[in-house]
């Protein structure tokens, strides 16, 4: 009979929180819920279609401070089903397709340097910023796609109106 070593390993714990307010103010928070709703609403018909936000993904079996919390995202591949993280390796290995981030005072540095090198190094196809305020954005919107591994601008369209 082997003796035992007395080491155990624990488990390891995937927190589905961080006890972080959500946003940092009601206009953040209601784009962000909006957004949401309107691209499940877009998708209910697709099965394999996830959408979410600031929702917990784990991108490194092991290391739970290997995650990202992108405001909106969505993916393609997985269930339309309810999580409380959201952990790659049980789902195939797929990673957002598209990710937009609210912009605020407190997000504004993260959202336009940090996050962008992070997601593409990810492989995340599609990055987009909104500002609600239009107070550190300009455009207020931007969207950007993946290109051998940087994000290329995408080309802003004209509403009827002239407004981009």
């Amino acid at each position: 009979m082997a003796e035992p070593t007395g080491l155990t390993t624990a488990p390891i714990i995937y927190p589905d929180c961080d006890g972080q307010p959500m946003t940092e103010s009601d206009a953040t928070r209601d784009y962000l819920l909006y957004c949401v709703e309107v691209l499940q609403l877009y998708f209910k018909g697709r099965p394999n279609v996830y959408v979410s936000g600031n929702l917990f993904i784990y991108y490194e079996e092991g290391n739970p401070k290997a995650s990202i919390s992108p405001d909106v995202f969505v993916i393609f591949g997985v269930s339309n089903r309810k999580r409380r993280s959201y952990k790659t390796w049980q789902e195939g290995h797929k990673l957002p397709n598209f990710v937009l981030e609210i912009t605020s005072r407190s997000t504004q540095r993260q959202d336009e340097e940090e996050k962008p090198r992070l997601y593409a190094s990810l492989g995340i196809e599609e990055y987009f910023q909104y500002d609600p305020t239009a107070d550190y954005l300009k455009p207020q919107l931007r969207g950007a796609k993946l290109v051998e591994g940087r994000y290329q601008p995408l080309p802003l369209a004209s509403t009827p109106t002239g407004l981009p």
